[in-house]
């Protein structure tokens, strides 16, 4: 399930519309119960191992799995050619971005001066900018910021359209003012320095540079980070050398203590001594594991690091609908600076702290010539789809029974353990689901009598890429979406805890509630039902479409989204229930002579990252490339539908600020506020159309 990233979030665990439906109990044939619960652990135990890699996009462990999916239905007796012959609906997604070549980046001065800049040692181009030549004037805009509150603005009176900007990374005033930390900010002390800050991260920065109009960015380290780096090399050479000091001490003291005790042996007349005793081996090895790090702290001292580039890769994959973005070297960006501004970039950071004034200037006389090489070739990827055929005056109709199976792989942004390059193998997430639409498929393939409706059972890729796999089938169907009447999504179904289980999507069926009550006690399961039809996982994207859904889900967890999500820790006898009722609500609803009517959810659905900021109500189309934000639809009776956006709409400005896609949007929302009217330029077939929007509160 994507409860982070890269685009749009929803709040998932809202205390709010809770009902508490009591159980049961029931009592299910044990052969029965005992070959279900065989499937699901042998499916899971295979799809949530490392050999499948985490399932990431792009690894051969994703077409395993994907090939396993489809020969399981194929084995229950789905049809699997209903896609061009196959079970596979293919399509393309930008996963990585791989540095190509060639990369230039030259300083073009007074009289045709040339300083060309050495890929490496003077700079290197960033994943999370766009690719391609730029040109242009050089201004140094400070730390990037646009922030109102407190009044530091560094692109204010500063025309950067058109230009190249030198930007410093993090924020002015980072080193807390221990003085003032304790006593306040008194005459002649300077308030202590901030923090990273929401406005101050990398993509922030960019986005404030594209709204400005510039043509690049050229970041560059700040002089504090760089500073307290090296202070921080010396600290670690310090230690170092202590641990050596105390692990040579425990040496000593290990063969004093051996020697005593050979001498013991000896006058009891125990004869020779053996090996070296345990004790000063262990001494031994630990001495030469503390000197090995000294050596490593001396030649970080010697010879350091501190003004570090940022490895390509950090930042994220970035667009080619963005602004190419390069990290200078100081020394670099001295070279511009000081002869035009009369300060380094250390003098420049310094004026900045010292009275809060933005020191942004035209760096008169010098241009910028450059060219990034960023290979964003996308990659194959595919949902998987079984079918099978209904009969009778119902049978162009389809009820959908979905689930993920793509998870993170070995990490990356989605990642909660930062770093991690161990195989997140994803059991809960979503292999439960996943082996639950299996099972589900055996049972309904193996009933001798066909239902009234098509049953599709579908396994989507590109979920925690933003659903990215749903959005394009509802793009793409197979079948048609209008003549599509339910839509059930398994997300995160293996943690049964106390018998738990969250159901999403209540109130977007009148029928939904009933049909719940009904079969859920027998299954000794309580169920949580919430009405909303919108939330992070695929169900979304059929609502969208106006299709009533349910998504199942026994919640969040400490492994959620790290590599400690293992099938060990599948409540498979749980997660067997849940597939016990899910069978029989799809049924139901397959046999039901009138498909359930469809209900907009209205003040419910959480459709884009809140928190603080107000309520817009856009749904994002998470498959689309284009330059801007692109929208799926919008939330019943929220601003953006009063405002008369629709889906299929691209939007390009926002309050002013020019949109390239989701996170521009993103920032540009947490810039306005609930009650005010904020112009919107949207793409709308092709054509700009200009509209007016007043934000609603948060949500």
């Amino acid at each position: 399930m994507r409860f982070t990233r890269l685009a749009a979030r929803w709040i998932l665990l809202s205390a709010s519309g809770l009902s508490l439906i009591l159980a049961a109990t029931v009592r299910v044939p044990a052969d029965t119960r005992v070959e279900s619960q065989s499937h699901l652990l042998k499916d899971i135990k295979y799809l949530a191992s490392d050999e499948l890699e985490g399932r990431g996009i792009g690894t051969d462990g994703l077409n395993k799995a994907a090939d396993y999916i489809r020969d399981q239905f194929k084995e229950a007796g789905l049809d699997v050619t209903r896609v061009k012959g196959g079970a596979f609906q293919f399509f393309k997604m930008t996963t990585k971005a791989i540095l190509g070549s060639p990369n230039s980046v030259k300083f073009v001065g007074p009289d045709g001066k040339v300083i060309e800049l050495k890929q490496d040692v003077d700079f290197v181009p960033c994943s999370f900018g766009g690719g391609g030549k730029f040109s242009g004037d050089v201004v140094f805009a400070g730390y990037g910021l646009d922030d109102a509150q407190p009044e530091y603005r560094d692109f204010k009176g500063i025309d950067v359209k058109g230009k190249v900007v030198i930007v410093m990374r993090r924020n002015p005033r980072q080193e807390e003012d221990t003085d003032a930390s304790a006593n306040g900010p008194g005459p002649g002390r300077r308030p202590g320095r901030r923090g990273a800050g929401r406005f101050g991260d990398l993509r922030s920065k960019l986005s404030n540079a594209i709204a400005a109009g510039a043509s690049a960015i050229l970041f560059v380290n700040d002089p504090f980070s760089v500073r307290k780096a090296a202070k921080d090399s010396e600290s670690r050479l310090r230690r170092a050398n202590n641990h050596v000091i105390e692990a040579a001490e425990a040496l000593d003291a290990a063969e004093a203590k051996a020697a005593t005790d050979a001498k013991a042996q000896a006058a009891a007349g125990a004869g020779k001594t053996g090996p070296t005793p345990p004790a000063v081996a262990e001494a031994l090895k630990d001495l030469r594991e503390e000197v090995t790090k000294l050596k490593k702290a001396k030649a970080e001292v010697k010879k350091p690091e501190n003004d570090a580039f940022m490895k390509f890769g950090y930042g994220g994959t970035g667009s080619d609908n963005s602004i190419p973005v390069v990290q200078l070297s100081i020394e670099a960006a001295d070279r511009l600076l000081k002869p035009t501004l009369g300060k380094t970039l250390n003098e420049l950071e310094s004026a900045i702290d010292q009275d809060m004034k933005p020191q942004s200037a035209l760096v008169k006389g010098w241009k910028v010539d450059g060219l990034t090489t960023i290979d964003r070739s996308p990659t194959e990827v595919k949902n998987v789809i079984g079918v099978l055929e209904g009969e009778g005056p119902h049978a162009d109709e389809t009820v959908v029974v979905g689930a993920h199976y793509d998870h993170l792989g070995r990490g990356g942004l989605g990642s909660l353990t930062p770093g991690s390059k161990e195989i997140h193998n994803g059991a809960d997430d979503n292999a439960s689901g996943t082996v639950s639409v299996l099972e589900l498929a055996r049972r309904f393939g193996q009933r001798g009598k066909k239902l009234p409706r098509r049953l599709v059972f579908m396994t989507f890729t590109g979920e925690e890429e933003g659903l990215v796999g749903s959005a394009h089938y509802c793009k793409e169907p197979v079948f048609p979406l209008d003549h599509t009447i339910a839509m059930i999504n398994l997300d995160m179904v293996g943690r049964l805890k106390d018998d738990k289980l969250t159901v999403y999507g209540t109130g977007t069926s009148d029928r939904w509630i009933k049909l719940l009550k009904k079969f859920a006690p027998p299954h000794q399961l309580q169920l949580i039902l919430k009405p909303e039809g919108f939330g992070p996982s695929d169900q979304s994207s059929f609502y969208a479409k106006k299709i009533p859904v349910l998504h199942f889900f026994t919640g969040t967890h400490p492994d959620y989204h790290r590599p400690t999500d293992d099938w060990e820790k599948i409540n498979v006898e749980g997660m067997n229930r849940i597939v016990d009722l899910i069978e029989q609500v799809v049924a139901d609803t397959d046999e039901e002579p009138s498909r359930p009517p469809y209900i907009e959810i209205k003040e419910q659905a959480r459709v884009e990252r809140q928190g603080s900021r107000p309520y817009f109500g856009s749904i994002p189309d998470f498959a689309s490339e284009a330059k801007g934000y692109a929208i799926t639809g919008v939330a019943p009776g929220s601003p953006a539908e009063k405002g008369g956006l629709k889906g299929g709409d691209i939007i390009i400005e926002f309050a002013g600020r020019k949109i390239t896609g989701l996170d521009d949007f993103d920032l540009a929302l947490r810039r306005v506020s609930a009650g005010d009217e904020v112009a919107i330029t949207a793409l709308r077939a092709g054509k700009p159309v200009k509209l007016k929007v007043t934000m609603g509160t948060p949500k």
